[in-house]
């Protein structure tokens, strides 16, 4: 295979786990990281735990597209994706996932005992969250504590026990990961519906769903407010980082409708990549200050 090949492949792979992405867990996780470990941990943790999460997420997302591949084809939204276009086999995107897996596990047994035992926990919930949409409307919400692994599994990978500080985070992340997913499924109310999945907005309604979005956000602000009242290392610096996070929300609020969904792309995933950054920034910035 030419270099032209292989950087294709490595192209094609990125925007079939949505690389992008990437940064919505990834900046809880860092920020639990650095409080955990009052200030930077050894670099070997550190490493450590990036590397599980870029393993977990990546093969999360690869799974994904295999458990959906014949929903996917179904979709107009997402009959471009790769493998319903056969730019893809389902074998080596299966290949693919069981080595991201693999990875994850070998660096939860470098971290500690606690991580790698509770690994098997967090490699159920990143392949089941992928079938959660055929039988029951909490998917949104069992997304979410996928996706809160993150900054949980960081705590634990620094200190090998949990506190109230990591609970929150990890309830905060959850509900903020299910608030945007299910602004993002409101656009395929109608295929859901049609096909017999389930979804938030399938079971409420979209002007019920989009209210019940709005509800967790209110909530993950409440949880990022408690976690600043837990912990000594925030003071101002991250309230405000709380403050400008909230601005974000209703602006994403703003964009979206019952009646007008154009903008669910930018309300669910660009507006909230901002979120995740502002958090980053602010909560790095005032641990270390």
């Amino acid at each position: 295979m030419g270099l032209t090949k292989i950087i294709e492949k490595i192209q094609s792979y990125g925007k079939l786990v949505m690389f992008s992405h990437t940064i919505f867990s990834f900046s809880f996780a860092l920020v639990s990281m650095v409080l955990a470990a009052k200030g930077l941990p050894r670099i070997s943790t550190a490493f450590w735990i990036v590397v599980c999460f870029m393993g977990a997420r990546t093969g999360a997302n690869a799974i994904n597209r295999v458990i959906d591949a014949k929903i996917d084809a179904k979709n107009p939204r997402t009959a471009g994706r790769q493998i319903p276009r056969a730019e893809m086999k389902k074998g080596e995107v299966v290949v693919f996932t069981a080595a991201c897996f693999l990875i994850m596990l070998f660096g939860a047994y470098r971290l500690n005992w606690v991580c790698f035992a509770l690994s098997p926990v967090a490699l159920f919930l990143l392949i089941i969250y992928s079938y959660c949409k055929r039988f029951t409307w909490l998917c949104h919400l069992i997304l979410g504590v996928t996706c809160a692994c993150a900054p949980v599994g960081a705590w634990l990978a620094v200190t090998g026990r949990l506190t109230l500080v990591p609970l929150f985070m990890g309830a905060a992340n959850t509900l903020w990961v299910a608030g945007f997913d299910i602004i993002y499924g409101s656009q395929d109310y109608d295929f859901d519906k049609a096909n017999g999945l389930h979804s938030i907005p399938v079971k409420f309604g979209v002007k019920n769903a989009l209210h019940i979005a709005m509800m967790f956000h209110i909530v993950t602000l409440i949880c990022l407010v408690v976690i600043g009242i837990l912990t000594p290392q925030f003071g101002a610096i991250y309230y405000l980082g709380v403050a400008v996070i909230a601005c974000l929300f209703a602006a994403e609020y703003r964009m979206v409708s019952p009646d007008n969904l154009t903008n669910v792309n930018i309300a669910s995933y660009s507006v909230n990549q901002l979120v995740s950054l502002v958090l980053l920034a602010f909560g790095l910035l005032d641990a270390f200050i």
